[in-house]
């Protein structure tokens, strides 16, 4: 079975300008949608505070259970329907974590049992404290910054030949990293500071691949957090883990793209231009690109259709990703190496 055939000869490059403006778009989009909401919807990993999973042997109306929960102090708590409607499953949130798991457990049981007549079965308790939640949101992006910044290094050591200059990146970064920590500067404001140094870094020693690389998959991140935001999903310990792995496989089918680049350069004729040696590569890892693609994607629909409600958001993020990554290695990654090689 040939899903694509040998001979293909699509100009790839020649739609660069419709890829990037498609990306500008969903960047910015994504950027916005952060901005108004001021910043993922943190679950309560991050965000701290306590997760309960009630569920009832019959339907109950949520102000009743709202009334129960009241009544030990829950006033500020967000009350949600979980799974299907016949599971007749809730969700409740709430800031507070004061309470330990068994005494909060034994007293929403009692309260909820007087407002709405029938007795809960508490089928999970999460507490995370609010220093703990800030703690494991700034290792959460340092996870990612630190992959991104290793993995882009790797790149240029692999395609570019330049293992001592790539070591001296490296440690040029993470200098710069350790600055700004020294001056109590935000994570966020730590880490972008860091990512444009690298981007200076990486146009000033040539690193093309690897600008290609990290811009790609910083575009595959935005993006897949733009969306959890425009749809105001939980973002928690899970997500991250997708985030981490949408990087890895990107970049694996980047690192296909740009070695058949490699290889062509090298044999191309003196006749043949940039732009037709970087479509001839594309379109001859476009078959195995879409393969990869299209049997993770049929692993992952099975994930978020029928792995229940606690993984959900991490097989939709995968989903995401997943799409936006084959996208980038095409549309993004490699018009930007063609666009620094001409200069």
């Amino acid at each position: 079975m040939e899903f694509v055939k040998p001979d293909i000869n699509i100009d790839f490059m020649g739609k660069q300008k419709i890829g990037f403006i498609l990306s500008a778009v969903l960047i910015l989009i994504s950027i916005g949608s952060l901005i108004v909401h001021k910043g993922p919807n943190y679950g309560i990993d991050f965000a701290g505070g306590t997760l309960i999973q009630i569920k009832f042997s019959e339907q109950v109306a949520i102000d009743k259970i709202r009334d129960g929960i009241t009544n030990i102090g829950l006033k500020d708590a967000s009350i949600q329907k979980f799974g299907h409607d016949i599971d007749h499953e809730y969700l409740i949130r709430t800031g507070k974590s004061e309470m330990t798991s068994s005494g909060l457990s034994q007293s929403l049981s009692e309260a909820v049992k007087a407002s709405t007549g029938i007795v809960p079965e508490i089928r999970r308790v999460e507490m995370v404290g609010p220093q703990v939640g800030e703690d494991l949101r700034n290792k959460a992006l340092l996870a990612i910054f630190y992959t991104l910044l290793f993995i882009t290094i790797y790149i240029s050591a692999r395609f570019e030949n330049k293992f001592l200059i790539s070591g001296v990146v490296a440690g040029s970064i993470m200098a710069v990293v350790y600055f700004l920590s020294v001056f109590n500067a935000g994570i966020t404001v730590l880490i972008a500071a860091a990512l444009v140094v690298s981007l200076i870094v990486f146009w000033i020693f040539k690193f093309k691949y690897a600008i290609g690389a990290i811009v790609a998959l910083l575009h595959d991140v935005t993006i897949t957090v733009g969306i959890f935001s425009i749809f105001n999903l939980d973002f928690s310990l899970p997500v991250i883990a997708a985030l981490l792995t949408i990087i890895g496989y990107s970049l694996n089918d980047t690192i296909i793209v740009f070695d058949r680049i490699r290889e062509n350069i090298k044999g191309s004729k003196p006749t043949d231009s940039l732009p037709i040696i970087f479509n001839r590569s594309i379109n001859e890892t476009l078959s195995r690109t879409i393969l990869t693609s299209g049997t993770t994607l049929i692993v992952v629909f099975a994930l978020y259709f029928l792995g229940g409600e606690i993984i959900h958001n991490f097989a939709f993020a995968m989903l995401v990703g997943i799409a936006v990554g084959t996208y980038s290695s095409i549309f993004v990654a490699s018009p930007i190496v063609l666009a620094v090689e001409k200069k």
